[in-house]
C-alpha cells in the first residue's frame, strides 16, 4: 500500500494507475536516512505529502545506519506510464555536518549539468527545485522535531542510473552521468501528454539560450533519417516533436526563436495542409481527404480523386499521382497550403517552412520560405543547403 491504490485514469477504456517521480524518491529516501540517523533505529517505511497534495506511504531498503551517517533507498514506481526509470533504486545518503543548514548534492548515477538552459546551473546535480524543496522541507522539519541544532549533507544517487540515463533525453540535453531527480507534483499521471510536451518545452528552451535561434525539427524518426540520408543540414541539430506541431510552434513563439524548417514525411505533414495540428491519428485523419482536393485543384479528374479517396496510404497515392503526372503539381497545391497554416498557427510572427518527403519517392516539395531557413540553418552559414531531389 503507497497511498496511490484509488488515484487512476481511464485511458481507452483501460485504467491506469498513477505512480511517483523520481523527486519523490529521493525526498522518501533522504526524510526516511535522516530519521535514522537522528532516531539510531531502522524504519521500514517513511510517509510523504507530496506536492499535488497526495500522501505517499513509501517502503524503505537496503537501510544501513551508522554514527554520523544513514542511508536507504525507495524504488521508483511510475505506475502504468512507460517510463525508463520504473523499477529504478533512488539512494539518499544523511550525513551530519558541523556547519548548519541542509545541503543537497547528486552522487553516483545522478547526472551533472553541463549546458546552460535547464533548470539548475552549469555544474549542479540534475535535482530540479521541487525535488530539492520536498528534501529542505523535511528534513528541516525532523531536525526541528529532534531538536537538532547541527547541520545536515544529503547525497542522491542511484547505482544503475547512469546506464538508465543513455535511454532519456538526457544526453542530448548535456546532463552526463546519470539521471535527473524530478517531478513538480511528485506524482506521475500516466501516459501524460503534458510530460512529453514539458520535456520537448525544456529542450527547445535550452537550444534558444545556447545560440540556435532557427530550429530544425522533425516529427519522428522517418524525418531525422531523411536528414542524415538525404540532406547537408545539421543532423545534431535536429530535434524531434512527435505529433506537435501545434504547440511546437506556440512555444517557439513563445521562447523567442526566429523560425522552425519542419523535415517531415507525407504521410504526418499531408494533415498539416488541412490546419491540422496534432498528427496522431486519435485527433484526425483526411490524409486520403486532402490529398484528393488538392489533386483536383493541380487538375486532375473526378475519377483520380475517387481512386485516391480509396486508398490506404499516402504512398499509394503518390504512386498514382505519378503515374497520371500529376505529383508535382498536386505537391505544389500541398506545400502551399502547409506555408498557409504553419504561418496561420504563429500569426505570422516567426519564419516557417516545411520539407516533405516520401519513403519511396523522396524528396517530394518543400514551402515558400524554406530555402531561407536552410540557409540559417547551414553550418558554414554561406550558401544554400538543398535537399537532394
Amino acid at each position: 500500500m503507497n497511498g496511490l491504490e484509488e488515484y487512476y485514469v481511464i485511458r481507452n477504456h483501460k485504467k491506469l494507475r498513477f505512480g511517483y517521480t523520481t523527486g519523490s524518491c529521493a525526498a522518501g529516501a533522504a526524510k526516511g536516512a535522516a530519521w535514522m540517523l537522528l532516531r539510531q533505529t531502522p524504519l521500514l517505511q517513511v510517509e510523504l505529502l507530496t506536492p499535488k497534495g497526495i500522501r505517499l506511504y513509501l517502503r524503505l531498503e537496503d537501510i544501513s545506519i551508522k554514527k554520523d551517517r544513514a542511508s536507504c533507498c525507495v524504488t521508483k514506481d511510475g505506475g502504468d506510464d512507460p517510463d525508463t526509470t520504473n523499477g529504478l533504486k533512488i539512494y539518499a545518503l544523511v550525513e551530519k555536518t558541523p556547519q548548519k543548514g541542509i545541503s543537497i548534492d547528486g552522487g553516483k548515477g545522478v547526472g551533472r549539468i553541463t549546458k546552460p538552459g535547464l533548470e539548475q546551473p552549469v555544474g549542479s546535480a540534475a535535482i530540479n527545485q521541487v525535488p530539492r524543496a520536498m528534501i529542505q522541507k523535511e528534513l528541516e522539519a525532523l531536525c526541528a522535531s529532534f531538536s537538532y541544532d547541527g547541520g545536515l549533507r544529503v547525497t542522491i544517487y542511484s547505482p544503475d542510473g547512469e546506464d538508465v540515463a543513455k535511454k532519456t533525453f538526457n544526453p542530448r540535453l548535456g546532463i552526463l552521468g546519470g539521471i535527473s531527480i524530478l517531478g513538480t507534483t511528485g506524482i506521475v499521471e500516466p501516459m501524460s501528454e503534458a510530460a512529453y510536451l514539458r520535456s520537448l518545452e525544456v529542450e527547445m528552451k535550452q537550444r534558444i539560450i545556447q545560440g540556435e535561434k532557427y530550429l530544425l525539427i522533425t516529427p519522428g524518426n522517418y524525418g531525422a533519417d531523411y536528414l542524415r540520408s538525404h540532406t547537408t543540414l545539421p543532423p545534431e541539430q535536429n530535434f524531434k516533436c512527435g505529433n506537435y506541431i501545434g504547440e511546437t510552434i506556440d512555444m517557439a513563439v513563445s521562447l523567442g526563436a526566429k523560425g522552425i524548417l519542419f523535415v517531415a514525411h507525407i504521410g504526418k505533414f499531408i494533415k498539416v495542409a488541412g490546419g491540422i495540428m496534432n498528427t496522431h491519428s486519435h485527433s484526425a485523419d483526411a490524409r486520403m481527404e486532402l490529398l484528393s482536393s488538392n489533386a483536383l485543384r493541380a487538375g486532375a479528374d473526378l475519377a483520380t480523386a475517387r481512386e485516391i479517396l480509396s486508398m490506404t496510404t499516402t504512398e499509394e497515392a503518390l504512386n498514382l499521382l505519378k503515374e497520371r503526372g500529376l505529383l508535382d503539381a498536386v505537391m505544389k497545391e500541398v506545400t502551399e497550403r502547409i506555408q498557409f497554416y504553419l504561418d496561420h498557427r504563429s500569426y505570422e510572427q516567426i519564419l516557417l517552412g516545411a520539407v516533405i518527403f516520401s519513403s519511396v519517392h523522396g524528396y517530394l516539395g518543400e514551402t515558400k520560405n524554406a530555402r531561407q531557413l536552410m540557409k540559417y540553418l547551414e553550418p558554414s552559414k554561406k550558401g544554400e543547403t538543398v535537399p537532394n531531389p
